[in-house]
Formats: structure tokens, sequence, C-alpha cells
């Protein structure tokens, strides 16, 4: 399987057409799109083109966010646009606030995030930017406006930086995808030695996500897509609700 970063991407701004900026890339990066490719996204540049930008000088913080600012230490309209991107608050601490997102998974401050945005006026300590509305829905949209100009079935991930229960540190995960498995069931198959796996599922997106993320990097490398070839899966229809763990079997909650 190989992975290579596409060139040229530029600073996304809101209503940006990302297909058309991804087939440009693609022809720069003299690649070809072909049947089982990948394209995985940084979360940041779909939120930037969707307008999920959010100048934290017209939050009006409710009663709850100023309560919860005072236990995380954290600005209170900062706290109200994670209530509003939430289902539910699970675990609260200083400098995090840990959430149900309204997608369906556990993360921190709802996926909300200061880095990397530059907003169109005022002080830029203001701006934070928003996970999308529907990352699966966006996926799909750019996967098929690049199957109608290139005719090769592809999956497309977006992809964001989570934390784990387990481990420290951040890795990226996808919270969105279209076309591509976000798990591979592996039960009944045989190991190398003839047993039967019994339990084993892998959520190969996630896999995929995290490779796409070391190249991808998290600070100021500028390399928002990965192109992948030889993704060793066959493609199929999906969707994030593959990878949602049901609350009755999630022992952190």
């Amino acid at each position: 399987m190989i992975l290579t970063p596409l060139v040229g991407i530029p600073l996304v701004q809101p209503g940006d057409d990302l297909p058309a900026i991804i087939q440009k890339s693609l022809k720069d990066s003299a690649i070809t799109l072909e049947d089982g490719d990948v394209l995985v996204l940084a979360q940041k540049i779909v939120s930037k083109a969707e307008g999920r930008l959010v100048n934290l000088t017209q939050v009006i913080p409710s009663e709850q966010a100023r309560q919860l600012a005072e236990i995380v230490q954290k600005d209170e309209r900062f706290i109200e646009l994670v209530l509003l991107e939430s289902n539910s608050i699970l675990r609260t601490r200083p400098g995090t606030l840990i959430v149900e997102h309204k997608l369906g998974f556990v993360c921190a401050n709802a996926g909300i995030d200061h880095s990397n945005v530059w907003g169109p006026w005022g002080n830029q300590e203001d701006w934070v930017l928003l996970l999308p509305v529907n990352p699966d829905k966006s996926a799909r949209i750019i996967r098929q406006s690049l199957l109608e100009n290139s005719g090769a079935q592809i999956g497309v991930v977006i992809i964001d930086s989570h934390g784990r229960a387990w481990r420290n540190g951040v890795v990226g995960v996808a919270i969105g995808f279209s076309g591509i498995p976000g798990i591979v069931d592996l039960r009944g198959k045989a190991d190398l030695y003839g047993y039967q796996l019994r339990v084993t599922q892998v959520a190969t997106v996630d896999e995929l996500a995290a490779g796409a993320s070391l190249l991808m990097g998290q600070a100021a490398e500028s390399s928002p897509v990965i192109y992948v070839h030889g993704f060793p899966y066959p493609l199929r229809e999906s969707s994030l609700e593959e990878l949602i763990r049901p609350k009755e079997l999630d022992l952190f909650r």
C-alpha cells in the first residue's frame, strides 16, 4: 500500500469547491485515480469549505456553559459551542470536556479547535472551527464528484485527531467516509496455525486514518489530502455508524 500526500492544496476558504481543488492537485501530482483507490482528507479543510468557522464574540453563553467554564477553566463562549455540538457531557476536568458528540462518538471538546484556524475579521484568537455537520454526507458528495470526473470507483475518508481511552496521545481516526469499509470482520477466518478467529473485527478505516495522519502531521505540514493506492480490502458502501460502539457495550461510560 502506498500513501502519497497531494501537492499544491491551497489554504481552503468557506465556499471553496473541494472536489475541484483535489482534481487539480491530482493532476499536479501526476496521479490518475483507479478503482480501489482511497482519498483521505483532513477534517479541517472540509469544515472550512463548509463554513464551519465561528467567532466567539458572536456566541452567547448559557448558565450551564458558565458553570462548566469555571470547572474546566475555559472560555464560557467556547463551552457553549461544545454544548451545542454534543449530545451529553461525560467527564469534566481542568482544560477538557469529554462529550458524546452529536455524530455519536466520544471526544474532547466536541472536536472544536483553534489550531490552523484563520477568520476573515477581528481577533484571530476568537475564531474556532467546528466539525462538519454530516461528515459521511460530505465524503459521499466529494466521492460522487470525483467519480463523475474520473470514472474510478474510490473511497473517501474524512479524519480528525482523537485521544484514546487506554493510551496517551492523539491518533488519526475516521469521522466520516464513503465507499470504504469501516469494519472488516475476520471472525471465522483461520490464523497462521489454523485457529479460527472468534472476535476479531478490524477497524480498517481507522487504521488507514492513522497512517494518513502521520503524513498530514499535526502542526504546519500543509498536507491535508492523502492519496492511497493498494488498500488491501475490497471497497464497499459503509458509514460512521459501523464504528460507533453501542452504549450498552461501552465499558467507559
